[in-house]
């Protein structure tokens, strides 16, 4: 059982070499999510991170699919926020605004529900892993088109060499760890 958020990160996230292709490591966090005192540690540490960017209340959280609503729901729970999932196009049941941005090779549209969020909506925006930045900075777009706020970004770990921070506004991003 870890006894720190550090020891938690360095024991619990495993590295899969060359997945899903040939020179990538992929770092899995399933089995942080699997270890009840890591779980907390991480959701504690994304609480207290969104709080300390955001600089003030934090009305929603936006939880980006799909392991960003496995970290994203406890954390408003926490804050006493509620929740708002950012599905892939075509999830979700109501009207909805939508975003498409840049893949690698194509596009993707990222959506929320039309009425989860109001003009002045104060958003933490939270997923598990920073790579390239295109669907945080997606993300960000959808919420401020709405009339809400981005207030901060949080992630679990950040893969630094793929540029997402550039992406997006750094004052208002935070991650756990660094790679």
């Amino acid at each position: 059982m870890p006894s720190s958020l550090d020891e938690a990160l360095d024991t619990l996230v495993r590295d899969i070499a060359d997945w899903p292709d040939a020179g990538v490591v992929f770092r899995d966090v399933t089995p942080l999510l699997a270890d009840a005192e890591g779980l907390r540690l991480t959701v504690e540490g994304l609480t207290a991170l969104g709080r300390r960017i955001a600089g003030g209340d934090i009305d929603k959280v936006v939880g980006i699919e799909a392991r960003g609503f496995i970290f994203g729901t406890p954390v408003a729970v926490a804050l006493g926020a509620g929740f708002v999932p950012a599905r892939k196009a075509g999830k979700l049941p109501a009207l909805t605004h939508g975003v498409e941005y840049d893949l690698e090779y194509g596009s993707a549209t990222v959506e929320i529900h039309q009425d989860a969020l109001t003009p002045g909506d104060r958003v933490l925006v939270v997923d598990d892993v920073l790579a390239t930045g295109g669907t945080m900075a997606a993300v960000d777009e959808l919420i401020a088109r709405t009339g809400a706020v981005p207030v901060a970004n949080v992630v679990v770990l950040e893969i630094s060499a793929l540029g997402g921070r550039e992406r997006l506004a750094h004052e208002r991003l935070g991650a756990l760890r660094t790679y």
